[in-house]
């Protein structure tokens, strides 16, 4: 989009049948399911990316901001945060008596933390010089170094399950509240203060309006169009080589594939060292997820985001990142959009999404053979948890997806959110817009700098615009004023 809005000449290549990846949809028989992403958060980013492409985003998006945002349901005690404080607070005393005091102090000391850490993500890294740059060093004393997210949080709450209230979000980052970076605190902050969207039609709804916006700019979007291999000469990406044997070259490259997939697959061999085949192999990674899309017959009385908190939810965490085995309980997450969006399903049905995080490929669980097994084991967690008493007698439409799944995707490992968050794999340290291995090569999507997420995602979309953009000196007006 940015790209082409600014006279550059773009093609874009797509192994599937629609653009999106990560963030496209299916639709079955009239029930319509999103891919991946969920929650838009941050729509600030995704309003100022269209803009900049000379486009309101309003002509080609309907949202809706959800509040409250979301449920939290423990065993005993329920959650429902909402952008409006006194609503929060009288929620927190009733649920979380003496805690109140915690929230204001959060709010104040994450939003000092934000607006410290975002001109950092902002950033594109190619120089260690920026890593030290006068915007880290402002920020590095509240980077919470050496702490973890459920630490963080302990500062402003004593209740562990309201501190887990503020953690789930980790699972954006595929990490454990417990190992993921403290200065992720940011997270739940942005959700309390710019609110959480939904896109009616389904988030996959803003990757086809972007493919819409790109072609009015000129863009050649080639979808059924797998590409083999980058065509590299000398560390210099020179374009890519098409399945079919059609190579098209290019001035500059834009990587959107999964970064450790493509490093091995799509990079040929022996030309890279820092990410070799078994350096990629030894990154840290994400959990994966188990899925059910599910089109039924029927409309459940359950918010449109509900996430469902094993009893033992530190074991559970354990078990998906260190153990790499199935939990005896599950945490789950399920979407019931339909109560918001009548335009997922026939009239009187619903489309309903369920997310339970699940270990990643590293594991030696075999999913060929606990495939059913645990679907069922899901199935019945939402009737006895989410009070879907008669969910089988309801079930018209029915797609799994496993960690297998994601891998056959072209996923490294079925990591779904990518390379995880870690202090090491972060800000420099992460794979960079303008890679650092080959010439004329740009990287975005969640396997780079500044993460998974899709605001983030599609801020590494204008950063790696701004980098090409200035490489070639064409003026541009952005609101990352930090390249």
């Amino acid at each position: 989009m940015l790209l082409a809005r600014r006279g550059f000449k773009v093609r874009l290549f797509e192994k599937s049948n629609r653009v999106g990846g990560r963030n496209a949809a299916i639709i079955r028989n009239g029930y319509k399911f999103d891919v991946g992403p969920t929650f838009l958060m941050m729509k600030f980013i995704l309003d100022e990316v269209f803009m900049e492409a000379g486009r309101n985003i309003d002509d080609y998006l309907k949202l809706a901001r959800l509040e409250p945002m979301y449920r939290l349901q423990f065993n005993d005690v329920r959650l429902e945060p909402t952008t409006q404080r006194e609503a929060m607070l009288q929620q927190m005393d009733q649920a979380f008596p003496g805690n109140r005091d915690g929230y204001d102090r959060f709010m104040t000391a994450e939003k000092r933390r934000f607006d410290l850490m975002y001109p950092c993500l902002q950033k594109d890294y190619a120089s260690f010089k920026q890593y030290f740059s006068k915007e880290f060093i402002k920020a590095a004393p509240n980077l919470s170094i050496g702490r973890s997210l459920i630490g963080v949080l302990g500062d402003y709450f004593k209740d562990e399950k309201l501190k887990l209230s503020f953690t789930f979000q980790s699972k954006y980052l595929g990490m454990s509240a417990w190992d993921c970076p403290g200065a992720f605190a940011i997270l739940p902050y942005v959700e309390h203060a710019f609110g959480v969207y939904h896109t009616i039609g389904g988030l996959s709804e803003i990757s086809d309006a972007m493919s819409r916006v790109c072609r009015e700019h000129g863009v050649e979007i080639h979808l059924n169009t797998p590409v083999k291999q980058l065509v590299i000469k000398n560390k210099k990406v020179l374009g890519a080589e098409l399945e079919n044997g059609e190579v098209n070259l290019a001035d500059e490259t834009v990587l959107n594939a999964d970064f450790g997939y493509a490093m091995k697959n799509l990079v040929p061999p022996n030309i890279l060292k820092k990410y070799s085949p078994e350096k990629i192999d030894s990154k840290e990674y994400s959990c994966s997820t188990f899925m059910l899309h599910l089109g039924l017959d029927k409309v459940y009385d359950l918010p449109h985001h509900t996430v469902f908190f094993a009893e033992d939810y530190k074991g559970n965490i354990q078990d998906i990142f260190e153990n790499k085995v199935l939990s005896e309980e599950l945490s789950f997450y399920v979407r019931n959009a339909s109560v918001t969006d009548h335009t997922l399903a026939p009239a009187g049905h619903s489309s309903v999404y369920v997310l339970v995080p699940v270990p990643n490929q590293q594991s030696e669980i075999d999913w060929s053979n606990e495939k059913k097994t645990f679907r069922d084991r899901v199935i019945k967690a939402l009737i006895e948890r989410a009070k879907m008493s008669d969910l089988e007698d309801h079930i018209r439409e029915e797609i799994i997806f496993t960690p297998q799944t994601w891998q056959d995707m072209n996923i490294q490992f079925g990591a779904t959110f990518n390379l995880a968050h870690s202090f090491t794999q972060m800000l420099y340290f992460r794979p960079r817009n303008k890679f650092e291995e080959l010439d004329n090569c740009y990287l975005v999507g969640g396997g780079t700098h500044p993460g998974s997420g899709l605001p983030t995602i599609y801020e590494s979309g204008r950063i790696a615009a701004n980098l090409i953009s200035k490489e070639h000196s064409i003026p541009f007006e952005s609101k990352n004023q930090q390249i």
